[in-house]
C-alpha cells in the first residue's frame, strides 16, 4: 500500500522504488514467519540491503516495470479525462447551435408574418413633413 500510495503521488525515484519492494518482502516474510514457520526459517529472510547495486536485477525491473506501469495508467486517465472533457465541449456546442438554429427559425417566421401583413395593408407611407409657413396667413 505505501509503494502504491508513493506511485500515485507521482513518486518516481528508483533507489526508493527499491527500497519500498524491499520493505513489502521484508512484510511478506514476516508475516509467513509469524503464522507459524520457525525461527529458524528467519534467517533466510532476505536482507533489506541488496548485494547488488539499487537498480539492477530482477528486482530493480519489477519496479521499473511497475513505475512504467502505474505512469501508463495515469496517462491512460488523462486520456479519457480529455476524450470526456472534449465530448462534453462537442455536446455543449452542438445545444448552442441548436437553440441558434431555433432561434433563427423564429426571426425567420417573424420576418414572414411581417412581409404578409405589409402586402395585405399595402404600402403605409410616413405622414408628409411640410415646411412651416413663410408668411402668416391672410385674413378671409
Amino acid at each position: 500500500a505505501l509503494r502504491l500510495s508513493y506511485l500515485c503521488a507521482g513518486g518516481r525515484n528508483p533507489a526508493i522504488l527499491e527500497q519500498l519492494l524491499h520493505l513489502q518482502v521484508e512484510a511478506t516474510a514476516l508475516e509467513k514467519g509469524s503464522r507459524g514457520l520457525c525461527g529458524s526459517r528467519m534467517a533466510e529472510v532476505p536482507p533489506a540491503v541488496p548485494a547488488e547495486p539499487p537498480g539492477t536485477g530482477t528486482r530493480g525491473l519489477d519496479a521499473a516495470l511497475l513505475a512504467m506501469e502505474l505512469e501508463n495508467r495515469q496517462l491512460e486517465d488523462e486520456l479519457l479525462a480529455l476524450k470526456v472533457g472534449r465530448k462534453r465541449r462537442a455536446d455543449a456546442g452542438s445545444q448552442v447551435a441548436q437553440r441558434h438554429a431555433e432561434e433563427l427559425a423564429q426571426l425567420q417566421a417573424e420576418v414572414g408574418r411581417l412581409r404578409c401583413h405589409m402586402e395585405r395593408t399595402g404600402p403605409q407611407l410616413p405622414p408628409a413633413i411640410l415646411p412651416p409657413p413663410v408668411a402668416p396667413p391672410l385674413p378671409p
